[in-house]
C-alpha cells in the first residue's frame, strides 16, 4: 500500500469535495471513508487514476450520508447534481485548504491539528500521539475545528502569514510518538511552496531545512542539550544545508524580505561557519537588526543581545540586554552567559541557577543547572 501517495492526494480530494459544495466536516469524513476503502481495495488492484478514484468514492460516500441526514431536503439540489465519474479536475485547491485550516477563528492548537489531519493526511491517533494527549481529546479538538470552518466560503482570500505561522508551530513541536512533526512540517511546507510562489514560503522552507540539518547533534546520547558552539558540525546534514541555502538565495533575490527569510539568513550563517569561532557574528547582528525592524519582537532583541556580545564583546551585549525587560523568557540565561564571558563568575552562577528555575522544559533546566554547578565548583577550588 502506497501510504505516501494516499497522503499526497488527500488534500486535493478534500478540496474538490468542498469546492463542489460539501461542508468541510462532512467532506472530511467522506474522504476518510474513501481512504479506508482504498487501503482495502488498492493492494489487489490500484486504479489507473488514483485521484479520480478517490474523488468518486468520497463523493458517493458524501451523498450517501447526505441522503440519510435529517437535512436531506435542504441538500436535494446538491444530490441531484452528482457529477459523472471521470478524471479528477486539474485545478489544485490545496492552497485554499491550507487557508481554511489556518482560519483566524481557530485557536493555534486547533489550526495545527486540523492542518495535520486535512492537509497532512495523518490519523487522529497519530496526531494525538505526537501531542501526547488522549485520542478522544484530539478527536474532540478536530471535530470542533471542523465545525468552526464548515460555514466558511471556500473561495475567500486567505492569509499566507497565518498559514506559515501554523506550519512553524508544527515544526517547533519536533518529535513525539510515531510521527516526526518536524519532518512532516517540512513536507507540508514543500507542498505549499509548490502551490504558491511566495518568498516567505520559500524562507520558511529554507529555515526549516537549515535547523533540521543540525537535529542529530542537538542532544547527547543521554538526552542532555548540546549548545550550538559545542555541536559536532561534521554530523550536520550538508545536503539539507545546501538545499536550504539555495532556496534562501532565490527568495532573497526577489527583494521582498520577510521575517522567515531573515531568520533563515541567520541560520545559514551559523551553518556556513566551519567552527563556532569562525561564525560571522557581525553579519548575524545585521540580520537581527533587519529582523527586529520587521517584527519589533523583544525575543528577537534578546537574541540580538547575544549576537552583539559575540561580535563586540560581552559588555556590549550586556548593554543591549539592559534595554530589555528582565521578565522575558530566557533573559536570565542570556545574562548569565554574557556575565560569564565578561569574567563575573559569581553573578553568572547565580543567574544560571535563576534561569534553571524558569526553564520551560526538563532538558534546558538540567543544562542550566549544570552550568551553575560548574561555575560554583570552579570558584570553590
Amino acid at each position: 500500500m502506497d501510504e505516501a501517495l494516499l497522503r499526497s492526494l488527500t488534500p486535493s480530494v478534500l478540496a474538490i469535495l468542498v469546492r463542489r459544495g460539501a461542508d468541510f466536516a462532512a467532506a472530511e469524513d467522506a474522504v476518510q471513508d474513501a481512504l479506508i476503502e482504498a487501503v482495502r481495495v488498492w493492494p489487489a488492484r490500484q486504479p489507473r487514476d488514483p485521484k479520480g478514484w478517490l474523488v468518486t468514492v468520497a463523493w458517493r460516500r458524501f451523498l450517501d450520508a447526505t441522503r440519510a441526514d435529517a437535512a436531506r431536503r435542504r441538500r436535494e439540489d446538491l444530490v441531484d447534481e452528482e457529477p459523472a465519474p471521470g478524471p479528477a479536475p486539474a485545478v489544485d485547491d490545496t492552497l485554499q485548504l491550507y487557508f481554511l485550516c489556518a482560519h483566524p477563528s481557530l485557536t493555534p492548537s486547533s489550526a495545527v491539528a486540523l492542518t495535520l489531519r486535512a492537509v497532512g493526511g495523518l490519523t487522529t491517533r497519530q496526531i494525538a500521539q505526537a501531542y501526547l494527549v488522549p485520542e478522544a481529546t484530539m478527536a474532540q479538538r478536530i471535530s470542533r475545528a471542523k465545525r468552526t470552518v464548515s460555514g466558511v466560503q471556500f473561495d475567500r482570500p486567505g492569509d499566507v502569514a497565518t498559514v506559515l505561522r501554523v506550519l512553524y508551530l508544527v515544526f517547533n513541536e519536533g518529535y513525539s510518538g510515531d510521527v516526526d512533526l518536524a519532518a512532516e512540517a517540512i513536507r507540508l511546507t514543500r507542498q505549499l511552496a509548490a502551490t504558491i510562489d511566495h518568498p516567505e514560503v520559500a524562507g520558511l522552507l529554507a529555515l526549516m531545512l537549515l535547523h533540521h540539518a543540525r537535529r542529530a547533534t542537538r542532544t547527547a546520547a543521554d538526552g542532555s542539550l548540546v549548545p550550538l558552539a559545542e555541536q559536532d558540525r561534521i554530523r550536520w546534514d550538508t545536503a539539507s544545508i545546501a538545499e536550504g541555502v539555495e532556496i534562501l538565495q532565490a527568495a532573497l533575490a526577489r527583494d521582498r524580505l520577510g521575517e522567515f527569510q531573515a531568520q533563515a539568513a541567520i541560520a545559514a550563517l551559523h551553518a556556513d561557519a566551519p567552527t563556532a569561532e569562525k561564525t560571522d557574528w557581525v553579519q548575524i547582528v545585521e540580520w537581527y537588526d533587519e529582523l527586529a525592524r520587521l517584527t519589533d519582537s523583544p525575543v528577537v532583541r534578546l537574541n540580538r543581545a547575544v549576537a552583539i556580545g559575540e561580535a563586540d564583546g560581552p559588555r556590549a551585549g550586556l548593554a543591549a540586554l539592559a534595554a530589555l525587560n528582565d521578565s522575558l523568557p530566557r533573559h536570565a540565561a542570556v545574562a548569565a552567559y554574557l556575565h560569564e564571558r565578561d569574567g563575573d563568575l559569581t553573578t553568572a552562577a547565580r543567574l544560571y541557577a535563576e534561569a534553571a528555575q524558569k526553564a520551560p522544559n526538563l532538558a534546558e533546566r538540567d543544562y542550566l543547572t549544570r552550568q551553575a554547578a560548574r561555575l560554583n565548583t570552579g570558584r570553590g577550588r
